[in-house]
């Protein structure tokens, strides 16, 4: 069942990070959402900016910075006609293994959910491969209910997505301690408007107090070519 992603968000106040992949309204292009949203300072003193093709994650404020293990990496990265979305250092994993000819899968066989425990944040990825045409995959790599000797691994192709469609997997089901994990399938969701108004949307969905930064990239189908728009709390 297809639901509405700014309404989804907007009943959740800590969704965590999450990868939004999908065909746009009007079917020609392909779009790549990224989100991430903190609790704490650390977390929250964070900023997306342009690097390459990509984006990484840097300190708004150098002299806040405390442990920058888990939050500061690229989260898009970009190998040909492959675009690579995570929410960790396995953006840079999935763009070495797969530049060595290993699959989305099978690079991800080599890492595991966040050493952060209690929560064991889920790894996160999405790959968007264009060609004549597009396809994706979204991957979830989780403890096993909170048990980090057991890592659950879950991926899901779409192939030919339909106009208007794309899905939606984030790391947490909302605010908790420890963190919840997402559960089940990523969620189907309905894709609206040009990059501009689907951005505002979705930057204005977001809590208000724990959103921190917001990627969206429009990509054209046939071409290749693409729009970015990216969106800091700390601007």
């Amino acid at each position: 069942m297809k639901i509405n992603l700014f309404d989804d968000l907007k009943s959740n106040s800590y969704p965590g990070r999450g990868i939004v992949l999908g065909r746009s309204a009007d079917g020609k292009k392909a779009v790549a959402a990224y989100f991430i949203m903190g609790r704490s300072q650390n977390s929250r003193n964070r900023v997306f900016v342009k690097d390459g093709a990509g984006i990484r994650t840097e300190a708004f404020d150098p002299s806040k910075l405390e442990d920058p293990s888990l939050i500061i990496y690229a989260p898009v990265r970009v190998l040909g006609n492959k675009t690579i979305v995570t929410n960790g250092d396995q953006t840079d994993t999935i763009y070495n293994l797969m530049n060595q000819q290993l699959t989305f899968e099978q690079a991800l066989r080599t890492r595991e959910f966040e050493p952060d425990a209690p929560n064991y944040t889920p790894r996160i990825s999405g790959i968007i491969k264009v060609e004549s045409g597009f396809n994706y995959a979204l991957s979830i790599l989780k403890s096993n209910g909170g048990d980090p000797s057991s890592c659950l691994r879950f991926t899901f192709s779409y192939y030919n997505p339909k106009a208007g469609e794309g899905h939606f997997i984030h790391t947490y089901t909302g605010d908790g301690s420890p963190l919840p994990s997402f559960e089940g399938e990523p969620k189907t969701v309905a894709i609206e408007g040009g990059i501009d108004e689907f951005t505002e949307k979705l930057w204005a969905a977001l809590n208000e107090e724990n959103k921190v930064s917001l990627f969206v990239r429009y990509i054209d189908a046939e071409t290749g070519e693409y729009e970015t728009r990216i969106v800091n709390k700390n601007a």
